[in-house]
């Protein structure tokens, strides 16, 4: 039985993967960190400065849609504690480090170099707490991460997609320690290339 489910598989992935082309792409723009409120003993909302984001993924495009892996990098320093500056001088910052499978629904247009796309994609993402100035540690979690976007890609050349578009991009609540709870969502705005083979 093993055997025919594995058959079956590879004779309907054949024509899918034929039909598919591959390719890599590379992005790069502001990841603007949401508030995040914090359920604990220590303080109630952090505040980020707008950071970075940059992303590189390798996909298969099947002309109407595409699905990818990607990993994606976010940066973001502490802006406020509780209504309260952050000096300058002291170290804190976030850093996201995350690993999704992503889905795009393009939306050809014909005769036309701009291609509007939907986007949705799901993983995991570990989340980097840099709050030695403050707490006096370092802490991190891996956490179920999601996102969501649109955009539109410009044809630059054949085979060559200059990418713009925005990404919500959230996880489930980050438990950094023990007894310490955070949300956090970002709205990342990003521009990339890609490229086909």
């Amino acid at each position: 039985m093993s055997m025919i489910t594995a058959l079956l598989v590879l004779l309907v992935s054949a024509p899918l993967a034929k039909a598919a082309l591959p390719y890599i792409s590379a992005s790069a723009g502001l990841g603007l960190l949401s508030n995040s409120d914090v359920e604990g003993p220590w303080m109630t909302e952090i505040d980020y400065k707008v950071g970075y984001a940059v992303s590189g993924a390798v996909g298969l495009d099947g002309g109407m849609s595409r699905i990818e892996g990607a990993v994606g990098y976010q940066v973001n320093d502490w802006d406020k504690v509780d209504g309260i500056e952050v000096a300058d001088e002291v170290d804190t910052e976030i850093a996201i480090l995350s690993f999704m499978a992503n889905g795009y629904l393009d939306i050809e247009m014909p005769a036309s170099l701009v291609t509007p796309y939907l986007m949705a994609g799901v993983g995991i993402a570990n989340v980097d707490f840099e709050a030695v100035d403050i707490v006096g540690e370092s802490d991190d979690d891996t956490v179920f991460a999601y996102q969501v976007g649109a955009g539109v890609g410009f044809h630059a050349v054949p085979n060559i997609t200059v990418d713009v578009g925005y990404r919500y991009f959230a996880t489930s609540d980050i438990e950094p320690e023990d007894g310490v709870e955070i949300g956090l969502s970002s709205h990342n705005i990003m521009a990339g290339i890609r490229i086909g083979f």
